[in-house]
């Protein structure tokens, strides 16, 4: 097996803004070309065909587009994949490609399908649909909005569609929105393990071709239910430097660029920067199960050698608010409801304990999170050893405890939209994103019980209580709930830029 770790840089990355400024000049990528439209066509059609938009993206595709993990929101933020349902600003299930749905019974809900077609000119249908479902709930790893749940769908009729859950769900239709559960025509799952979502999809835009995790070509779909698109099409690049990303929007090589650095956010002219509150959170993950953090006393003193406030204010600039729990302020709901942590071991004397911390630098504001975490925590007692490499070098190595700490980006309401989804992926002790190891039998009973809960309020105190639970064992410092920042063209319109973080470029994004 190769060797993926990377040295941390020595040096620590606390540039003052005016220093970042004069780095990023000095940087300026030769991206010039990367964005020529397919067969040389020019990237500024006439206006009868919509001009073609140039996306730089933070991640590439880890799983060669499988809509079942981490690519399906890269899908979904490109316009490619659409589910049955997705998310309104308030967080609320709303029409995709089911017009409407209505509960029959604790276990059963009907949804009526609206007309559309898939990218490769058959009909949506209700069997197609059932069996896209079908797929989903056998893939290997389930989905993470599948975690712990099972389903079955069959057609009702040419335009119903019954789903049926093992037990009462009373929040499928958010579930259903997820992009892990995007719809695709039979002809996708001819292998069936690994779904094709290219001239397979609903949205506005065909994903045409893809060149390994560097770019990606996408056309327009002049066929979708929701009108032709404003846009011709996609060239997309995956750029995992945020410094180039940000001087890409700044030299008009690109017209769109995620996750854009704080760091290089006043390299940007003001109204090429956009803004936007988001449901994910920065956190310290510690490891429960094996190493020095399995003592509830030393994540306890981890917790409390943590100032969040320093890292909202050196690191994020004010970008970001400092970490109150698993849900920050973009959960709207979240503040009044919370429930303070109850149970929590008295910190112990780190003594030079030794710890392995890691992180990824797709996020370019992580390494440099990291690295302040590590002099709090050596400032604390500890003897802090730092890792950063690309996620996808480093995901499994995570999830399979080979870091005794790890901080990531996390989007809480990113899986389904429901707050107990989180909590159930992410720290129950069958989690499938459980970075922390953490299985705990008051979780898993916090947990469980929110998951029972029916109608929104109640769900929601009882979402709030299992935070408590899961903040309580002290597997997670929340380090800081960040805001979206993305560089943006004054020549584009209609970026979508939701607190879920599922679009970017939607039918009605044009330049």
């Amino acid at each position: 097996m190769r060797d993926l770790s990377i040295k941390p840089r020595s040096r620590i990355l606390s540039f003052k803004p005016r220093s970042r400024i004069l780095a990023a000049l000095a940087l300026v990528p030769c991206l010039a070309g990367c964005f020529a439209s397919p067969q040389g066509a020019s990237s500024s059609d006439d206006g009868r065909s919509g001009s073609r938009l140039r996306v730089a993206l933070a991640f590439p595709p880890a799983e060669n587009f499988s809509p079942y993990g981490a690519d399906a929101t890269l899908l979904s933020r490109l316009g490619v994949t659409e589910g049955l349902t997705a998310l309104d600003a308030n967080g609320a299930a709303t029409p995709a490609l089911a017009s409407s749905w209505r509960r029959e019974n604790d276990r059963t809900w009907h949804f009526t399908l609206r007309d559309a077609t898939f990218q490769d000119g058959t009909d949506v249908t209700p069997s197609a649909v059932a069996a896209a479902l079908t797929h989903a709930t056998r893939a290997k790893p389930a989905p993470a909005a599948l975690a712990g749940v099972t389903l079955s769908a069959r057609a009702d009729g040419d335009r119903g569609l019954r789903v049926t859950t093992g037990a009462p769900d009373p929040v499928l239709p958010l579930r259903l929105s997820s992009p892990s559960l995007a719809i695709l025509s039979p002809k996708a799952y001819r292998k069936a393990d690994r779904p094709d979502p290219v001239g397979t999809a609903t949205g506005p835009f065909e994903l045409t071709e893809a060149d390994g995790g560097g770019s990606a070509t996408l056309d327009r779909y002049d066929d979708y239910w929701g009108g032709r698109a404003q846009a011709a099409g996609i060239d997309a690049r995956f750029v995992k430097d945020g410094t180039a990303r940000a001087n890409a929007v700044r030299t008009g090589d690109v017209d769109i660029a995620e996750a854009i650095p704080v760091a290089q956010a006043a390299t940007l002219d003001r109204d090429t920067l956009k803004e936007a509150g988001t449901t994910r959170t920065t956190s310290l993950q510690l490891n429960t199960r094996t190493g020095p953090f399995k003592d509830p006393e030393l994540r306890a003193a981890a917790r409390t050698a943590i100032d969040s406030s320093t890292l909202v204010k050196g690191v994020f600039e004010g970008y970001a608010d400092p970490g109150a729990g698993i849900f920050g302020p973009a959960v709207t709901w979240a503040e009044s409801k919370r429930v303070k942590p109850a149970g929590r071991a008295k910190p112990a004397r780190p003594d030079g304990t030794r710890i392995t911390l890691a992180t990824y630098d797709n996020r370019p504001e992580l390494p440099e999170v990291a690295q302040v975490v590590q002099q709090q925590l050596q400032k604390a007692g500890f003897t802090v050893k730092l890792e950063v490499r690309e996620y996808s070098r480093l995901e499994s190595d995570a999830l399979g405890g080979k870091f005794d700490a790890f901080i990531g980006a996390r989007n809480s309401l990113l899986d389904t939209g429901d707050p107990v989804g989180i909590l159930a992926s992410d720290y129950t002790c069958d989690g499938g994103y459980n970075l922390a190891l953490l299985c705990d039998k008051k979780v898993d009973r916090a947990v469980a019980e929110a998951d029972r809960a029916d109608g929104t309020g109640e769900r929601q105190d009882a979402a709030m209580a299992a935070e408590a639970a899961v903040l309580g064992t002290d597997a997670v410092v929340p380090l800081a709930h960040q805001r979206i920042i993305a560089g943006v063209s004054t020549k584009v319109r209609g970026v979508l830029l939701d607190p879920y973080e599922r679009t970017l470029v939607g039918a009605g994004t044009r330049r």
